[in-house]
């Protein structure tokens, strides 16, 4: 009975929100603590917040525990409710002596609890947590792009610009600042008018190689404007497509994951929840549905 009533008591809104209220000014709370003259102050107020906030997550800890009573352990099978209890054990350290770093790491990472508290954050985190094994490969076609045009580089302006292109690495690196967007143009100009025509070109280039002045306006476009193109849009595209597609299968499990919470408990779902659920069951229908007719159109084809 008393579960049932802590289970009640932590599902509802009014607590989720209170938590947030709590986990908002734990980081304000940290935030006063970088000015030293407002801890000088009010150090005294803000020690006794900093207590009271660690107490509410002890708590709030021990009441969602007690709600899964007599299995008070399924608690831990969630990993955001483990990331919780990680974060009020290190709170819970003496902020003295060899211990006083991590104690003041804790209350850093106090912020992140509204990752936990909010469940779109939440979605947002396993998206990109899911789509990683994704993004490696896509990191991996962007390290190959970095790659060829860094070698290309080398070989077609080291002589005019050894400060960017003296070897492979420091060409890397130039690939690096382009793909970022910061200040490329300089980059662009000084192989496209060659490195004597550049202003202040000699004060910057401390490589002990003398270059060569050698203008290439074509080549440099050619190079730059398509990296730039191949290395902001076509692969920025790539990643958000990754995490669009990883956020659509967490919310899917999200609602899957609702859908069983509520068997086992014998209680019914949201309308909107249901809505959301059917729709997810839907797009993968749909996206089953599109894979067959393409595996028919080309038996058909071949055959």
């Amino acid at each position: 009975m008393l579960a049932e009533g802590l289970h009640i008591v932590v599902e509802s809104r009014a607590f989720q929100r209170t938590i947030l209220a709590v986990i908002v000014v734990a980081s304000v709370v940290v935030g006063l603590e970088t000015y030293p003259s407002i801890v000088a102050a009010w150090g005294g107020l803000l020690r006794s917040l900093d207590r009271l906030i660690v107490a509410i997550f002890v708590v709030e800890a021990l009441m969602k525990m007690g709600a899964r009573w007599p299995r008070p352990w399924e608690y831990f099978r969630d990993p955001w409710n483990c990331f919780d209890f990680v974060i009020v054990v290190l709170c819970l350290i003496p902020a003295i002596g060899p211990y006083a770093a991590i104690a003041r790491l804790a209350r850093v990472l106090r912020a992140l609890r509204l990752i936990t508290t909010v469940p779109k954050l939440q979605l947002i985190v396993n998206s990109l947590l899911k789509g990683l094994p994704s993004m490696a490969y896509v990191g991996l076609l962007l390290l190959l792009l970095f790659y060829v045009y860094a070698v290309l580089g080398v070989f077609l302006f080291r002589e005019n610009d050894p400060l960017h292109f003296t070897d492979l690495q420091t060409a890397l690196l130039t690939m690096f600042r382009v793909v970022t967007l910061e200040d490329w143009t300089d980059v662009l100009y000084i192989q496209m008018h060659g490195s004597a025509a550049y202003p202040g070109f000699d004060e910057l280039n401390h490589t002990g190689i003398d270059p060569v002045s050698r203008a290439q306006p074509l080549a440099a476009v050619l190079f730059f404007v398509s990296f730039v193109l191949l290395g902001t849009i076509v692969i920025l595209n790539l990643v958000i497509g990754v995490i669009i597609s990883s956020m659509q299968e967490a919310e899917h499990e999200r609602e899957q994951g609702l859908l069983r919470a509520a068997k086992e408990r014998g209680t019914a779902l949201s309308a909107e929840s249901e809505l959301r659920l059917l729709e997810g069951e839907l797009d993968a229908l749909r996206a089953q549905l599109a894979a067959i007719r393409r595996r028919v159109g080309d038996e058909r084809s071949g055959g």
